[in-house]
């Protein structure tokens, strides 16, 4: 009977190409990942990593050994959720990914809200722009302004969220389009749809300054470097901001919320899917 951390901690090898990423991974000492892959090799009587000065190759054993152990994972999980979903308390952690801006801006507003009504449930908020795995238990619920397309993933359309762009107050050429400058993102995020929307309505006018996330183009925006693409329920309500007429048509991404098929059914899931459906609903996309 093979030891299930070995083979979990081999799948973070064979995931991150090398021993120090898949301790980073797991949170665990580079030492640590060494021995349980020894441990795994051993058992087996065969060699399924092999070791280099920085990364990690695995052998040709070792690429159908994942085929299994993936399967295996899948399994495990899939347990954990059957009993998660069977439990009918109203108590516990449920963890939820989200953007970035909706964290800064809205989750974490009102948490104080959900806590006064619900105090036995502990949320652990993840801020984050890539999309999380609900098969991999990376987080129970995620919101998203895009369509999550995972099979297993049981998803719910909320609505859109209307932009604008914006200016600061004392922005020289608000009312003049042809002299606006832009501010956009990073080449790490240049390819999201929100980016590439930006720089199509720049056209021949130059985007200025690149942040990584809408926040920090916010306070760009105060500075008075450039004009920002802004969320409406964010930029109408800070008086430092001015939105701008725009003959473009508006950025208006979907907000998406999602659980795993087999969490749908889970009590104390159902009231923070519901919790966050009436926030958004309340303070978004009345907006």
């Amino acid at each position: 009977m093979k030891n299930w951390e070995d083979i979990r901690f081999f799948l973070a090898v064979a995931d991150s190409g090398s021993l120090s990423g898949a301790a980073r991974t797991l949170n665990v000492d580079h030492a640590t990942v060494s021995r349980r892959i020894n441990s795994l090799e051993k058992s087996l009587s065969s060699k399924l990593i092999i070791r280099n000065t920085r990364s990690c190759s695995v052998t040709p054993l070792g690429e159908r050994v994942i085929i299994a152990a993936k399967q295996m994972e899948n399994a495990s999980f899939a347990i954990d959720r059957l009993a998660l979903s069977a439990q009918h308390t109203v108590a516990g952690k449920v963890s939820i990914s989200a953007p970035p801006v909706l964290v800064t801006h809205i989750l974490a507003k009102y948490l104080n809200t959900f806590y006064q009504r619900y105090p036995e449930i502990h949320l652990h908020i993840v801020s984050s722009a890539t999309l999380a795995s609900l098969s991999k238990q990376e987080a129970d619920i995620i919101l998203r302004l895009a369509r999550p397309n995972d099979n297993n993933d049981v998803s719910r359309k909320l609505g859109n969220i209307p932009f604008a762009f914006y200016a600061s107050n004392d922005y020289t050429h608000k009312d003049n389009p042809k002299r606006w400058n832009f501010i956009g993102y990073n080449d790490d995020f240049a390819k999201m749809p929100h980016a590439k929307w930006i720089t199509s309505i720049a056209g021949n006018r130059p985007i200025v300054c690149s942040l990584s996330d809408i926040t920090s183009q916010i306070e760009a925006v105060k500075t008075g470097v450039g004009i920002g693409s802004i969320p409406r329920f964010i930029g109408d309500d800070d008086s430092k901001l001015v939105r701008l007429a725009c003959s473009e048509d508006v950025y208006s991404p979907e907000v998406w919320l999602a659980v795993h098929a087999d969490m749908r059914t889970s009590p104390v899931l159902r009231i923070v899917l519901n919790f966050l459906t009436e926030t958004i609903n309340q303070h978004i996309l009345s907006s």
